[in-house]
């Protein structure tokens, strides 16, 4: 169970959450996948948040140089992500006639952009281990991963190394498996989150729990502290959070919205004007169920006559059209996370994001401080029965 949440202007930010990661707000920037930046990573971690970089998609040398580019931007401690699942079932035997079948529905859009249609390559993986070995031997501050729990010699590992680490939870019961496998923190994800469902012991059709009702039960269900995550974009959703149990917050989209994000301009856009207020779930983009801006693609890849490749030969198809997209802004036709509260990002630049967030809480809990105080010198005086 975890302790009573804490109300006061200056007290909500210290929770178990900012005390184990060593910062000053209890405030997470989502990893963001591929979107990730050195820039933005350092940014929020250097205001006294956790930044954090998502680095499942970057072989071992890559790896090792953006940690070492965020340590030339901060001193302050930030996250570095990974997914323990790397691959879906039948990635390795996935063929031409599968992938050209997936491409059908692609080909004319990569055309009419003056593509080149691709042609099947073998799957050559990358390992989460061989990423992790790179994770460990920098000794970064903070481990996070999603897509289930990482082999008991590399946990052990980082516990040696004072690694902290946050697993990521989308059911109770993957919660309990996080904590007794010894991870740190567990950040609980609701459905309401962009990008990735990170469902491990369920499919993540089956796994689809919103964040408010996920939390408290996450909370009573387990001893260690909890980040919420997903659907949170502003102060009320902060102290909405806490008050169900979370002692921290781990916010993405609206990140994703500042210019310190590698979101396209366009990508941003959409996000800032309101075009993403309407989202949806498909595993078109990647092979794998995520979160996107409803857009022409992930209404065409939705099509139940479409079929799609195994994680991540589909998310590397899909690519063969983004990047043309993306050059001839051409938002319709690219993949775009977001989170259901996509329509509530306001800021352009993560600091000021920041800052708007702390403030915002400091005086909601304030406010709601002095309410309470009054309500409870009525209450002294018999004013209210």
């Amino acid at each position: 169970m975890v302790g009573q949440p804490a109300f006061s202007s200056s007290q909500w930010t210290r929770t178990r959450v900012s005390s184990l990661l060593a910062i000053d707000y209890p405030i997470i920037q989502g990893p963001l996948g591929g979107l990730s930046t050195q820039r933005l990573t350092a940014s929020v971690s250097n205001f006294g948040g956790l930044g954090s970089f998502g680095a499942h998609g970057l072989n071992p040398s890559a790896i090792k140089e953006v940690i070492a580019e965020i340590r030339a931007l901060t001193s302050k401690p930030f996250a570095m992500n990974l997914w323990v699942s790397m691959e879906d079932e039948g990635a390795h035997t996935s063929g031409g006639e599968a992938f050209s079948r997936s491409l059908a529905p692609l080909a004319t859009h990569i055309q009419t952009l003056g593509g080149t249609l691709p042609s099947h390559e073998p799957y050559v993986p990358i390992k989460f281990e061989d990423q992790a070995r790179v994770l460990l031997d920098a000794r970064v501050p903070v481990f996070s991963f999603i897509y289930g729990i990482p082999p008991k010699e590399i946990l052990d590992e980082c516990r040696a190394q004072g690694i902290l680490t946050i697993g990521t939870a989308t059911t109770v019961d993957e919660a309990i498996g996080l904590e007794q496998a010894g991870v740190d923190i567990i950040a609980a994800s609701g459905f309401e989150s962009g990008g990735h469902r990170g469902s491990f012991l369920r499919s993540a059709e089956e796994s689809l729990t919103g964040t408010f009702s996920l939390v408290p039960q996450v909370a009573d269900a387990v001893a260690l502290p909890v980040i919420a995550a997903g659907g949170i974009a502003d102060a009320r959703g902060i102290i909405a959070a806490l008050i169900l149990g979370a002692e921290g917050v781990q916010i993405g989209t609206a990140f994703l919205a500042t210019e310190e994000s590698g979101a396209s301009q366009d990508h941003r856009n959409a996000i800032l004007t309101g075009k993403a207020r309407r989202t949806g779930l498909t595993k078109g983009f990647t092979g794998r169920l995520a979160r996107g801006i409803h857009n022409q693609l992930l209404e065409e890849l939705n099509r139940p006559d479409v079929e799609i490749l195994p994680y991540p030969i589909q998310r590397g198809l899909v690519r063969n059209l983004s990047v043309l997209a993306d050059k001839a802004a051409k938002p319709e036709l690219i993949p775009a996370w977001a989170g259901q509260s996509a329509s509530l990002a306001r800021h352009t630049n993560a600091t000021a994001l920041l800052q708007t967030l702390v403030s915002e809480v400091a005086n909601m809990t304030h406010a709601f401080s002095n309410e309470t105080e009054k309500r409870e010198r009525k209450t002294s005086h018999g004013l209210i029965k």
